[in-house]
């Protein structure tokens, strides 16, 4: 039995990293995977519902900006990723029922969410994979593997869920800071956002450990409202 962990939000300038942790059954239809980056949106949303009705287990969590800000993006990207593994196993009131009923229907909040393993416990021999070149600190030995995401089913899944729960989130930030455009960069590094940041200041979702230097006008000149 494999479980794959992955991430999704390392590079932003806003909102939290996310993380996954998926276990899939021998008998998963494994052509809908692949890294999320290369399915497009629908492909992914599709993809996310399979996975949380046909997997063994599967669990999101979370790091903070604020935890991002004071232990460095890479901590935060292996802590979120300790936090969704020990979701896996554990049966607590934020953890659904099984399949698609788990996954919140609005998420509104950095609250993890889980179909854990029933039993609730770690399997004998279980192979732990992280997408990367670092692997968390967890009950159970786990191995880093490098674009993981493109050759792992059980990461190549977990790729899907971080990213998919990591954007419903931001899309949520877009209605509450309506400026920033959430909805169109995701948080993301992009001229507009930016010009965004450096127009209207630090949003409350802000890394503020991730410098934006320069004035609006040098990213999107006469494009920015007044």
């Amino acid at each position: 039995m494999t479980c794959g962990l992955d991430e999704a939000g390392r590079g932003p300038l806003a909102g939290p990293v996310c993380a996954a942790a998926v276990i899939l059954p021998k008998d998963f239809p494994a052509d809908i995977l692949d890294d999320s980056k290369k399915l497009a949106a629908r492909q992914r949303e599709a993809a996310r519902r399979v996975i949380c009705e046909k997997a063994a287990a599967w669990a999101v969590a979370w790091a903070s900006p604020a935890e991002i800000d004071a232990i460095n993006i890479l901590q935060a990207s292996l802590l979120a990723m300790k936090r969704a593994f020990e979701l896996l196993f554990v049966m607590e009131p934020h953890a659904g029922g099984r399949g698609e009923a788990a996954w919140p229907s609005a998420i509104h909040c950095e609250n993890p969410f889980a179909s854990p393993l029933i039993p609730p416990s770690i399997p004998a021999g279980l192979e732990v994979v992280a997408d990367g070149l670092y692997a968390p600190t967890i009950a159970v030995p786990c191995t880093p593997m490098v674009k993981a995401d493109a050759k792992v089913h059980e990461v190549m899944a977990a790729s899907i869920l971080a990213k998919t729960a990591r954007d419903a989130l931001m899309n949520y930030y877009a209605r509450l800071y309506p400026q920033y455009g959430y909805d169109r960069h995701k948080g993301y590094p992009t001229k507009e956002h930016r010009a965004l940041v450096l127009r209207y200041g630090p949003s409350p979702i802000q890394r503020n450990s991730f410098r934006i230097t320069g004035q609006a006008e040098d990213f999107l000149p006469g494009i920015l409202p007044g």
